[in-house]
């Protein structure tokens, strides 16, 4: 059974092209437009330009609240912010804290926010989840939401992703500040950092655009480029498929190791957190738990995380150790290959080679009380951050993975 299957990514609709220029965009219906034909390659069909004194473009789309919220539930509102951001992008992460700061700023002067979620969850691998605990489906929405402290509406366009075509979304976060007319005065970037802490922040341009608006001025720059995850498509599902298919069949080099190269490994002092997990092809809960690990390793595939198998199984059974492994997915990503090579080292696969258990856990983590499977994670500088002894939960050893590497890009 190929890995992807685990991803449990909901079925979604196909992509509905997007609107003429002044669209009534729903997530039920849409009409085609010509304007792809004038766009660059790579560009999903009918992804629209909206250009400084364009109308809003309007809207129909569900909300985490349960009711479908359009464009004229905020006629009242003289200034509208509509930010497309994300569950799984650091970036947008990162700006969510500083759109807050705006949204209590304004309070009692006519603003309204209006956060948008443009992708779709078939249009992610993976390993493009390494900074969250969620994927991009609405259900997901809820409960990022909820973590996040969200006071604000949160919509979803996944299904078709009409809205974010007929708005130009092309990444999260991206901004669209309309005025008292919904006449488009801002797009672009909320601010110029890509990080959580507000002191790296050296232009507030969405913040600027409002202030004027606010003020009755013109907008001092209207125009600034986003940055952040590019926008999901789902004509990307395709592409993800033929990864993961990819993914399943690299091959498995797997190597004897005896408990001085546990010891190396263990000792860490790379910039990677490494999960060892200790199992054996006879032993019915590891062989139950092993989709969740290569689940676990392939959503931070992109990040420094590395998890490391060691085989209990008899030392002259390599050959039925690299089935299991290539069966159930197991190779390593190219970044990973790179930087296992970088260490001189070949795999992350091993078989103990040694006549004592007890000296492998003396080795691996004196806590072991002895049964497999046993699963350590380590920190860079072989501090044991969380231990478990049998079967992980796969939910709970990825949450602790991403507490410790953290959800938003480091300075």
């Amino acid at each position: 059974m190929r890995l992807f299957y685990l991803m449990k990514l909901p079925h979604l609709l196909t992509v509905a092209s997007c609107l003429s220029l002044l669209p009534v965009v729903s997530a039920q219906e849409t009409k085609p437009s010509t304007a792809a034909a004038t766009k660059p390659a790579g560009t999903p069909e009918g992804l629209h330009d909206l250009k400084i004194g364009d109308s809003a473009p309007d809207f129909s789309l569900p909300g985490i609240d349960g009711k479908t919220h359009t464009l004229a539930d905020y006629k009242e509102a003289k200034i509208l912010m509509v930010a497309f951001i994300s569950n799984h992008c650091p970036d947008s992460h990162a700006a969510e804290g500083r759109m807050k700061k705006l949204i209590e700023d304004m309070k009692g002067k006519g603003f309204a926010f209006i956060a948008i979620n443009p992708n779709n969850p078939d249009g992610l691998s993976i390993d493009e989840l390494g900074y969250s605990k969620y994927n991009d489906g609405f259900d997901d929405m809820k409960r990022y939401a909820t973590d996040s402290g969200f006071t604000f509406p949160y919509l979803y366009d996944g299904d078709t992703q009409a809205v974010a075509k007929a708005f130009g979304c092309l990444a999260t976060p991206h901004i669209f500040v309309f005025d008292a007319e919904r006449k488009l005065r801002y797009k672009g970037q909320f601010d110029d950092s890509r990080f959580e802490d507000a002191a790296t922040v050296k232009t507030t341009d969405a913040r600027n655009a409002v202030e004027a608006l606010v003020a009755g001025k013109e907008v001092p720059l209207e125009i600034t480029k986003p940055h952040g995850c590019s926008t999901k498509w789902l004509g990307k599902k395709e592409l993800v498929s033929e990864k993961m298919e990819k993914w399943d069949q690299t091959p498995v080099d797997v190597e004897l190791i005896d408990t001085n190269g546990v010891a190396v490994l263990r000792k860490n002092g790379t910039k990677k957190v490494r999960l060892f997990n200790v199992w054996a092809t006879w032993c019915g809960p590891c062989v139950a738990e092993f989709p969740e690990l290569v689940q676990s390793a392939r959503k931070f595939g992109m990040r420094d995380f590395e998890m490391i198998t060691i085989s209990n199984d008899d030392p002259e059974n390599v050959a039925k150790v690299k089935g299991f492994l290539e069966k159930r997915g197991a190779g390593l990503s190219p970044k990973l290959k790179a930087s296992v090579k970088a260490e001189g080292r070949n795999t992350n696969s091993y078989v103990y080679s040694g006549a004592s258990v007890n000296e492998l856990m003396k080795v691996l983590d004196p806590e072991w009380p002895g049964a497999i499977p046993h699963s350590v994670l380590v920190g860079t500088n072989g501090e044991i951050i969380w231990r478990h002894n049998g079967p992980v939960d796969g939910e709970e050893l990825r949450a602790k993975i991403l507490e410790h590497l953290g959800a938003f890009y480091k300075p």
